[in-house]
């Protein structure tokens, strides 16, 4: 334990910690949202605390890796976390303050996480809502419904029609997929300028292309 303090003296890794077997009596890692934060910090206080911070960070980065593999929307929370363990390993932070900082950071997560039941979306379907609306255009609460439901009409009917079995490496059933999410996205409000639409509809094929595989296979169904 001395050389494992040691070492976390010396810097909180910002990637590439490996989660290893619990050896036995050691408390299991368990999910963010299953944290109680209260508890946690007065656990900090008696505990080793580089020890706990570590703990912290990363579970935090596996659910990070999770969430943005998902949606590429929230490569915000990524680079803030980044931000956060760079100050502390320059030592513009101590301990202390990045523990605090983490816990507030998790706290921000869980808060993520339930974004698409307040939006009342599912996860692929807040994730294609927030291309299409996310940083532009402006929109008012009337067209953002608009929005959800031309993005649940574009998941609803490429799912049921037109990912088929390796649609991917073929031209032609690639060029269908490009040429429907056009058709698709043309429903949007008046809102989106020439400009943003054919931005908005390269970014959703991107999209489709990058996560999903063929009929049922997505990210989203290796995720359930």
């Amino acid at each position: 334990m001395g050389k494992v303090e040691e070492l976390l003296d010396a810097s909180i890794a910002a990637e590439g910690y490996i989660i290893h077997d619990v050896p036995a009596g050691e408390e299991p890692l368990i999910d963010l949202s299953k944290i109680d934060f209260e508890i946690l910090q007065e656990k900090f206080k008696t505990a080793r605390k580089r020890t706990e911070a570590e703990k912290l960070r990363s579970l935090i980065e596996g659910k990070l890796q999770s969430m943005v593999k998902l949606n590429k929307s929230r490569m915000d929370f990524l680079e803030r976390f980044q931000k956060l363990i760079a100050a502390y390993n320059a030592g513009s932070k101590n301990i202390e303050e990045l523990f605090a900082e983490l816990i507030k950071f998790s706290q921000s997560l869980n808060e993520e996480e339930k974004r698409g039941v307040a939006e009342e979306l599912t996860e692929e379907e807040l994730a294609l809502f927030d291309i299409l609306s996310k940083p532009d255009p402006k929109l008012t609460k009337a067209q953002e419904a608009e929005v959800k439901k031309v993005a649940k009409g574009v998941l609803e009917i490429l799912k049921a029609e037109k990912l088929v079995l390796d649609w991917r490496s073929r031209q032609q059933s690639r060029a269908v997929v490009r040429q429907f999410i056009k058709f698709e996205l043309d429903k949007l409000p008046e809102a989106y300028a020439p400009d943003i639409y054919d931005a908005k509809c390269d970014l959703t094929y991107r999209h489709v292309y990058d996560h999903y595989y063929g009929p049922g296979q997505s990210v989203y169904e290796e995720a359930v």
